[in-house]
């Protein structure tokens, strides 16, 4: 997947935003602020996204393409390869499930602004 193809992917979800707050070589999406992905741009293979821990250490022991989040918590963060090894549908899901993680972690008032 492209930085294009993630912000298509994302810009359909309720109250994502993306920004470059490290610099140019990195962009951040967030969902109501709070960051859910990180793609790096001067490396586009990769993605970091948030995961639930025992969802997490499950996908890096089953995928070579899935492991601890670079720069990241590493309990709560994957980086995750986009060129192919691992598979479209489910890097999909892990983006949503990222998104959703973050989504449910807002206040009562943010989540429901975002209907």
């Amino acid at each position: 997947m492209t930085a294009a193809d993630l912000q298509v992917h994302c810009a359909k979800k309720p109250g994502v935003s993306w920004d470059t707050p490290f610099g140019p070589e990195t962009l951040v999406f967030r969902v109501a602020g709070k960051i859910f992905m990180l793609a790096p741009l001067d490396e586009p293979g990769t993605i970091n996204l948030k995961c639930d821990p025992e969802r997490a250490i499950e996908l890096r022991e089953r995928y070579a393409g899935i492991v601890p989040g670079y720069h990241m918590n590493k309990r709560h963060w994957n980086t995750v390869d986009v060129t192919g090894s691992v598979p479209r549908k489910l890097l999909v899901e892990l983006i949503d499930h990222s998104y959703e993680l973050v989504r449910a972690s807002l206040p009562k008032k943010a989540r429901i602004g975002l209907k």
